[in-house]
């Protein structure tokens, strides 16, 4: 698959993602038990995601590991089944639509109940480039939103027959407006501004779906992490690591398995005000439906 950038040049696959679409892992992947939580995160063959994966495997949760690296990933799966959890792999390139809509339908196959989803997977601000998706959006807003706005769209359902469950959507304290005249920022682009507009449509689409959804005892939030831990997306950056994944993780964990309310966003373990465009009730109508229109889901 090739990036393309904004002067129509392109970048091969040193930062790209393989096109596979999601499938079971092999024999290595292990079944759920009938009393098991169901947990997938999403990104989770390195960094924060695979932290996370780790400690819901630890205790005793089926993960479903996710990711674009199969090597890396069967070794996640591989350390989960040492212990009292079970795991399998599942590979999709959040580039494409059609590898996101592929994984969807292999977990609602493989599994009858789904009780955490943890949105991770992203793309950082470096490199400074604009490049455009498989299905021609702008990269991160695709990586980091219409992607998880399309594979929580066709799970919700699973959630929700089996609440009392969880969504996750982990976002970032860099949050940029929407410029609804330049979604995609064919003008003026930069790394920063393309990332922060992603993580703050996150945080919209979190604060639409409690409304939809915690009524029905699904609990959903999203989350800054911690900032600048030692991943890939900010050793891309350059910049010297501020915290630890382990203080990520367990910003993530409190709402995976604390008593919380639904409808926050999290400053690591302390609800916080996101960027007031998030509250805005037109602004959230117009990214319901550019994302409806954009994913081809209702």
């Amino acid at each position: 698959m090739r990036l393309t950038t904004r002067t129509g040049a392109s970048l091969l696959c040193a930062l790209s993602v393989s096109t596979a679409l999601a499938a079971p892992a092999n024999a290595l992947g292990q079944s759920v038990a009938p009393d098991q939580q169901v947990v997938l995160v999403t990104g989770s063959t390195s960094g924060l995601g695979r932290e996370i994966a780790l400690r819901m495997g630890s205790r005793g949760a089926h993960v479903i590991v996710h990711g674009r690296d199969e090597e890396r990933g069967m070794a996640v799966v591989e350390e989960i089944n040492a212990g009292p959890g079970s795991a399998r792999f599942y590979s999709a390139d959040f580039a494409s639509f059609d590898n996101v809509r592929a994984l969807a339908s292999s977990v609602l196959s493989d599994y009858d109940r789904l009780d955490v989803l943890v949105n991770n997977a992203g793309f950082g601000s470096a490199p400074d480039e604009r490049w455009l998706s498989e299905d021609g959006h702008e990269f991160r807003f695709q990586v980091n939103y219409l992607a998880p706005f399309l594979l929580t769209n066709l799970l919700k359902a699973r959630l929700i027959a089996t609440a009392p469950s969880r969504i996750v959507n982990v976002s970032s304290l860099a949050q940029a407006p929407i410029d609804w005249d330049d979604v995609m920022i064919e003008h003026d682009f930069s790394g920063g501004r393309a990332y922060g507009q992603s993580k703050l449509a996150q945080v919209g689409h979190t604060f639409d779906l409690h409304e939809e959804l915690g009524g029905a005892g699904v609990i959903v939030n999203a989350l800054h992490p911690a900032t600048y831990m030692p991943t890939g997306m900010v050793q891309r950056l350059g910049v010297t690591p501020r915290a630890t994944i382990d203080e990520g993780a367990d910003a993530v964990m409190q709402l995976i398995i604390d008593d919380v309310e639904g409808g926050q966003f999290f400053n690591q373990m302390t609800p916080r005000r996101a960027h007031a465009q998030a509250y805005d009730m037109e602004s959230r109508e117009r990214l319901r439906e550019l994302s409806q229109r954009l994913t081809g889901s209702r």
